[in-house]
Formats: C-alpha cells, sequence, structure tokens
C-alpha cells in the first residue's frame, strides 16, 4: 500500500512538472560566438533569444558595467554595446536563466564578402596556392563561413563558426575575401574578421529582399519567372534526368577517346534553387543582420550578363536594400568589375553592358569598384589571380572606410569633347597622365551618326586621349574595350587599369531583356 501511494505521488508531481513551462536557455546566433571579431567603436549589436520577458545581462571584459535588457514577447532580445578600440581577447558574458561565455573576442574591423562563384573560389583553387597556405598564420584575422542556404522567408540564424586563419583554416576560404583583409591587417595594423556568403552562379536577385522585387515592374518579370519555373519543374526535372544520363555516356565515351569531357548540365530552377528570388538573401544575409560591420566586397555579376540593362537598377536596388536592412547607413559597399571572357561570346557585347551597369553603381554614395580588365583570363571565366582582386578593394577600403588620402581607382571616363574630325576624352583618377602599357592604346573605336564603330588611332596628351579614325570624318561616338574579350592596356600612373566606357547611350544588346 505504501509503495502504490509513492507511485501514484510520483505520477501526479511528473504531471505537474509537465504542465510547468521549462525555461527556455539563453540562445545567441552562430555569429556571435566563439573567436569572433566584434566591430570596434559604439553601437555593437548583440542578440538573442529567452524567454518572453525574460531579463538578460551581456558584460564584457573590457569594462565593470554591464548591458541589461529584457526579452520581447517572442522571445528576442538585444544590447547595444560599446566596444574598444582594436585588440583583445576579451570574454562576453551573457546570463539569463543560464550563462554563456564566448571565448577569445577581438575587436577590429568586420567585412562581409558576398557574391557568386568568384568570390567562392577558395585559396586553395586560386593563383600561388601552396605558398599562400603556408604563409597565412594571422591569429588576427578571423574567419566565418555562412553556410549555403535557400530560404523561402527571412532566417533568423544560419550555420557557421569562426576561426582563427591559419594554414589549416585557410585552404577552403575566399581568395579574394582572404586578400582582403590580410590588406587591411597589414596596412592598418587591426584585427580583421571576414564573413563569407557566397554561391557560385547566383543572381543579383537571389540577394535582394522579395518585397524590393515584387514592388518594382522592372523586377516583376524575376518574379514571374521563377513562378513558371515552379509549375515546369517536375517536367523540366524529368528532362534533366534524362540529360544526365546521356552527359554520364558522353563522359565515359570521352574518356575512353581522351578527350575532355563534358560539362554537367545545370539542374532546373525550381524549389530551393540557389537562384530563386530572395533565396540566398533571406538563407545567408538575413541572419547577419544587424551584425556591426564596417562594410561589404561583393563578387558578382557573371550571371546577369544576359540582362545586364536590368542590372543597372537591380544591382543598386540590391546595395540599398542591405544598407537600408542593415540600419548602419551608407557603409562602403565595394566590388569587383567583372573581368573580360570569350565565353560570353567572341563578338559579343554583352560582357561591357554588364560592366557598364556595375560603373554605374557608383553614382551611390560611398561605393568603390575593383577594375580586372588586366588579371583576368579571356578564356576563363575565373581568373586565378585573386591577390590583386584583394588588393584592389582594399585601396578602396583606405579610402572610402578609413579616410586614407591615396590612388585607389584607375581612369573613370569624365567626357568627351568634339574637336572636328576628332574627340578628345577626360577622366577621373588619371592625375599625372595616362598610360599605354605595352605598345599603341588598343581597343578605341569610333562612330558618326550612323552607329557603326570601326577601329579607331587612340593617343594620349596628358591627362587626355585624342580619337580618330580616316573612316569617320564627323565623329560623335567612342567606346573602349566594348567587347567581351577586350586586353586593353590604358592605367594610369600607379599601374591601375581602365573601365570599359562608351560615350553614348545607344540601346544595347540587352536592352530588351528584363
Amino acid at each position: 500500500m505504501k509503495n502504490l501511494k509513492w507511485f501514484v505521488s510520483l505520477i501526479m508531481l511528473f504531471f505537474v512538472l509537465s504542465l510547468t513551462p521549462v525555461a527556455a536557455e539563453v540562445r545567441l546566433p552562430a555569429i556571435i560566438s566563439d573567436n569572433m571579431v566584434l566591430q570596434q567603436g559604439p553601437g555593437a549589436p548583440v542578440w538573442g533569444w529567452a524567454d518572453p520577458g525574460e531579463k538578460v545581462t551581456v558584460s564584457g571584459s573590457w569594462q565593470s558595467k554591464p548591458w541589461r535588457t529584457t526579452a520581447d514577447s517572442d522571445g528576442k532580445w538585444q544590447v547595444q554595446i560599446d566596444s574598444p578600440k582594436n585588440g583583445g581577447p576579451y570574454i562576453i558574458t551573457v546570463t539569463g536563466e543560464n550563462t554563456i561565455t564566448i571565448k577569445n573576442v577581438i575587436c577590429g574591423e568586420v567585412w562581409v564578402c558576398s557574391g557568386q562563384s568568384n568570390m567562392g573560389m577558395s585559396v586553395r583553387g586560386c593563383a600561388n596556392a601552396e605558398q599562400e597556405i603556408a604563409a597565412a598564420d594571422y591569429p588576427d584575422i578571423r574567419l566565418f563561413a555562412v553556410a549555403r542556404k535557400v530560404a523561402d522567408q527571412p532566417q533568423d540564424d544560419c550555420k557557421g563558426r569562426w576561426s582563427i586563419c591559419s594554414p589549416e583554416t585557410i585552404p577552403n576560404f575566399s581568395a579574394s575575401a582572404y586578400y582582403f583583409g590580410r590588406e587591411l591587417h597589414q596596412k592598418l595594423h587591426v584585427p580583421v574578421g571576414l564573413i563569407g556568403a557566397s554561391w557560385g552562379g547566383s543572381p543579383a536577385a537571389a540577394w535582394t529582399r522579395y518585397q524590393i522585387l515584387e514592388a518594382d515592374q522592372d523586377f516583376v518579370p524575376i518574379i514571374e519567372r521563377y513562378k513558371q519555373a515552379v509549375i515546369d519543374y517536375p517536367e523540366n526535372m524529368e528532362k534533366y534526368k534524362q540529360r544526365i544520363e546521356q552527359w554520364k555516356e558522353d563522359v565515359e565515351k570521352a574518356k575512353a577517346e581522351e578527350e575532355k569531357p563534358p560539362r554537367r548540365p545545370s539542374t532546373p530552377l525550381g524549389p530551393g534553387h540557389r537562384n530563386s528570388p530572395a533565396g540566398l538573401y533571406n538563407g545567408m544575409i538575413a541572419p547577419l543582420i544587424p551584425l556591426a560591420i564596417r562594410g561589404v566586397i561583393w563578387y558578382q555579376g557573371e550571371a546577369n550578363v544576359r540582362r545586364a540593362w536590368q542590372y543597372r537598377k537591380l544591382f543598386p536596388a540590391m546595395i540599398r536594400n542591405w544598407r537600408q536592412d542593415w540600419g548602419r547607413g551608407d557603409f562602403p559597399f565595394l566590388y569587383v568589375q567583372i573581368a573580360p571572357c570569350q565565353g560570353y561570346g567572341k563578338g559579343g557585347r554583352v560582357c561591357p553592358e554588364l560592366q557598364e551597369a556595375q560603373s554605374m553603381a557608383l553614382s551611390l554614395p560611398n561605393t568603390g569598384m575593383a577594375v580586372t580588365t588586366d588579371i583576368g583570363n579571356i578564356k576563363d571565366i575565373h581568373p586565378r589571380n585573386k591577390q590583386d582582386v584583394g588588393k584592389r578593394l582594399a585601396l578602396w577600403a583606405f579610402s572610402k572606410a578609413y579616410g586614407r588620402t591615396l590612388v585607389y581607382s584607375g581612369p573613370l571616363y569624365k567626357s568627351m569633347l568634339v574637336e572636328g574630325d576628332k574627340i578628345r576624352l577626360f577622366f577621373d583618377h588619371a592625375v599625372g597622365g595616362l598610360v599605354a602599357r605595352g605598345g599603341p592604346l588598343t581597343f578605341f573605336t569610333i562612330a558618326g551618326e550612323d552607329e557603326q564603330f570601326v577601329p579607331a588611332q587612340a593617343i594620349i596628351e596628358g591627362e587626355t586621349i585624342v580619337v580618330s579614325s580616316d573612316q569617320v570624318p564627323t565623329p560623335v561616338a567612342v567606346r573602349f574595350a566594348w567587347v567581351n574579350n577586350a586586353e586593353p592596356n590604358l592605367f594610369n600612373k600607379e599601374g591601375l587599369p581602365a573601365s570599359p566606357f562608351r560615350t553614348d547611350d545607344w540601346p544595347g544588346m540587352s536592352f530588351e531583356k528584363r
């Protein structure tokens, strides 16, 4: 009888406990964790989740006074902490019903590094890999690789972890990001945090919030194409499976005949595809917000070359979108202008049209563009020289983010003046004169009112260029490097290349494509 009473009491206790809410532990997002770099200066958010109404205390080992807050009705909490000037290591302690200790935190400069495959290319896969990996011993450079994820709605967390830069951790990290961060670290003598968030083949719309796309009629076709692709997905997937089987046979045949195997067919657009509008913004960028950052570096555009005219508007919209959602003002947004490549079609002009669209984004405040016409590979859309990419992005950062006085850009076309049968061109970033590397200037063309461009003679006169052709007695327009496989040789005195340009505004090859 006594045992029975004990058993009944035990069951009742379990019943009562099952009805009693269990306090949720305080949680933090993956980006706030051991080994992180905290952006130096005031207003660095630390945030997470707890029970609604739960009191949360955040303290930093660099000061005695903690920050306190209370979780809201959704269980979310956030404090704005003031981080010290570069240095560390420090400890951040978060206390609620439980305690979380974040160790080995350093304060410095944090940059998000995003885009498609050229940003994603690893140190292991780029030039001088063996030597670069062996030398990558930088304890004050920290790396965070955001796990690739497509999501239908903005996510509040991602997968990933901070690691200390070393020969063991650097091989698979973004080469462009690493060389950029290394340049900052060596020149500024501060810790640097690099957050890699990239996915090969992804268009800009995938990195843009859905509401931005649906609110603009010029972007609605992007959404409509995706909706139709979802409808057609089952049928297209069956066709894809058939192509894969044929591809496997072709690969075996190529091996037997010692020929280059064909490329694997692309997966059809559909649910969960990396190209879905806003999919990568939701899964890989939204989880980082509102982390305090200094700025963004971006290497993307190849996936948008066929719709370069649309990119004129889409790319700036994406930049404004990120700045608005982060709520940190017009932080530096520095990007790489894609390199020329004959893979877009040797005689075509879609590449320079995309390059033009990228250059137009310089009209936004606090943007910068690293030109790569001289360090690309016209036979490969993925040039391996990412060291110079990082250095050129860093030049813009030194100017835009850190206020240094230096030459940070190659010549950018400014204006033109018709002088009889010649056209004189004027440039920004040409102080001290222009340079034709390796011989006469190349890839200049000129046209009259008939819009028929012919090869032109271009001569440097100080900080200007005079362009002419015997075939065009009355010129009205000049173009430079206006072909997919251009390898031009115009530089400024500092050795930075000129961006492709044109003086006309005639509709391009991608004008009708939305």
